[in-house]
């Protein structure tokens, strides 16, 4: 069985356990890492650092050393100990899907991905569900038991209510002390401003922000050809409408979004990742290991 066919979110989406479904993606991206388009990384250098003037020889790893030509040693337990925090968005508006796979799908197994890959290098994990308020909240841990708490967690999440992104960013912010990376799932649609406030809050206090702006392709194309109903999938308001004769409004105000969070995102030092539900997730998780890398 060739692992990597799983980096692709309608084959991973058939698998019924998210167990199962965040095990084969994990190792299908680390035979990629293997193989390197990504120019570095392998699978041993998950734990493993370079190494620095003033490290101790015997730390060094001669087997990568072998490998590589180049230096490396053993990261020590204190310097895996990374707190991570997934932020799920299960609003409606992610239960959007124009293809095999919704929004909220997608976003389920890519945490269940992240979870399997932190807990393998030891990182503790932790998971919140939000749409309005706060659904559920499971604080970081890096067990291996801790997989299944969150695996169940995810396989019951379903898409409900209305949104309300910055007070959930806002209350999570006043909890979280100890210095983390927090890694929001969402599709943004909320009031942009009042989201990179929160997000922002969480900056002010230290912690690295990843953010995935997750969208359905047909959101971006809106490549709809013949009279639609549209129906906000939040509030129930309809419209019916010729698509072709506001397509190019609708785009405009899609992209003026995307370029508003990448712009914010970068002078507040937030990873702006986005993302589609036919994204591969390899791409995605490579987002995430790049960050992990800069905090190490």
């Amino acid at each position: 069985m060739n692992p990597r066919k799983y980096l692709a979110p309608e084959v991973a989406a058939k698998l019924d356990r998210f167990e199962l479904r965040a095990r084969l993606i994990v190792e299908g991206f680390i035979t990629g890492l293997h193989k390197s388009p990504y120019h570095g990384f392998s699978v041993e250098f998950l734990e493993h650092r370079e190494y620095l003037p003033g490290d101790s020889i015997k730390h060094i790893d001669w087997k990568v050393y072998g490998k590589t030509d180049r230096y490396y040693i053993k990261k020590y337990e204190e310097e895996t100990n990374l707190k991570a925090y997934i932020l799920l968005d299960c609003s409606n508006s992610m239960g959007f899907s124009s293809q095999k796979i919704s929004k909220l799908e997608y976003g389920k197994t890519l945490a269940s991905a992240l979870t399997y890959l932190m807990i393998r290098q030891k990182d503790g994990v932790g998971l919140l569900t939000f749409s309005e308020k706060i659904h559920s909240y499971i604080p970081p841990r890096s067990t291996s038991v801790h997989l299944n708490t969150i695996f169940k967690e995810l396989d019951k999440t379903q898409a409900r209510s209305t949104t309300n992104t910055p007070d959930v960013l806002h209350n999570l912010a006043d909890r979280i002390k100890k210095r983390g990376l927090i890694i929001l799932i969402t599709d943004l649609l909320d009031d942009p401003e009042k989201v990179m406030l929160g997000l922002q809050h969480f900056r002010h206090e230290k912690h690295e922000v990843v953010l995935f702006h997750l969208l359905d392709r047909e959101e971006i194309d809106f490549s709809y050809n013949k009279k639609t109903r549209f129906i906000d999938m939040e509030t129930g308001e309809e419209i019916i409408t010729q698509p072709w004769e506001i397509k190019k409004t609708y785009q405009k105000k899609i992209e003026e979004m995307k370029a508003y969070f990448s712009s914010k995102c970068h002078t507040s030092y937030i990873d702006y990742v986005p993302v589609t539900t036919s994204t591969p997730y390899d791409k995605v998780l490579f987002a995430y290991l790049i960050k992990r890398q800069k905090l190490l």
